[in-house]
């Protein structure tokens, strides 16, 4: 009798979790450019110096290139992972904004959805970085040369 390995190991589920993260995002960029583009002016916070469209732009065409880098890079996936991680925390500021300010947008119309939305960026980050292995003892430092 022969024991069979299960295909079901953990390296999957990353990288499943790697694909889909790098597909939202990517869904995310293209949506910044286009059908969702006021919706993301409402998260700019208003103390940035910068013209809230062109923010908006920039971080679509910033996650069009980190969600596709995720997907078709998975040599890359540790120090995109970093990236991708460094990102969410920079954008961070533009969720607290849309709390703090009371801005409507994706349906978070009311203070407790917009507080609610808040803890989900942890998950992005600790998402970003679990599923590129960007936590393992190999990846646990990020990639600074």
């Amino acid at each position: 009798m022969t024991t069979r390995k299960s295909i079901l190991t953990p390296q999957l589920f990353k990288n499943i979790g790697r694909i889909v993260l790098g597909a939202f995002i990517l869904g995310a960029g293209i949506s910044h450019l286009s059908f969702s583009r006021q919706e993301f002016q409402a998260q700019v916070p208003p103390w940035l110096p910068i013209d809230a469209d062109t923010v908006v732009i920039m971080s679509g065409i910033v996650e069009i290139i980190l969600g596709a880098s995720l997907i078709a890079l998975p040599k890359y996936k540790v120090t995109i992972g970093w990236i991708t991680a460094a990102f969410f925390v920079a954008v961070f500021p533009g969720n607290i904004a849309q709390w703090a300010n009371q801005r409507d947008g994706f349906g978070l119309d009311t203070d407790s959805a917009r507080l609610i939305r808040l803890f989900f960026q942890p998950v992005l980050i600790a998402l970003a970085l679990w599923s590129t292995n960007a936590w393992t003892k190999k990846g646990l430092n990020p990639p600074i040369n």
